[in-house]
């Protein structure tokens, strides 16, 4: 991380900040958006999974895909570090495991922009409480 040495740059970093976080409070759009969360507990931290949060920001930005990432805790998939879970506007939400970047610019290219699965895929173990 680098280090702010003047007024500019923590200005510079508000604003990168601001316009990050504006991305998240637009409730009206996030059933428009992909959303990623990003299992982050230390199980998944261990396994570098802040690299692959980091690698998804950057890409999707990059590649224009309206989206939202957010970090979680443990998703029970201990075993399957990291683990993302993709969630694709009027879909189901799909788990990912052993994503490294390479697997995560596959999910990008295949399962987001084109509704193709890949290989990966962790049958979910748990149903949402209504």
């Amino acid at each position: 991380m680098t280090r702010i040495k003047s007024l500019d740059q923590l200005t510079s970093k508000r604003d990168e900040l601001k316009s990050n976080l504006s991305r998240l409070d637009d409730p009206k759009n996030a059933g428009k958006k992909v959303q990623i969360k990003v299992a982050m507990a230390t199980c998944g931290i261990a396994s570098g999974a802040r690299s692959i949060k980091d690698f998804l920001t950057a890409e999707l930005r990059k590649r224009n895909i309206p989206s939202v990432i957010t970090q979680t805790g443990c998703m029970g998939y201990c075993y399957a570090e990291p683990t993302i879970e993709v969630k694709l506007p009027g879909q189901e939400a799909i788990i990912f495991g052993h994503v490294n970047t390479d697997k995560a610019d596959e999910i990008i290219e295949k399962y987001i922009k084109k509704g193709e699965f890949t290989e990966g895929v962790i049958p979910r173990n748990y149903s949402t409480i209504e």
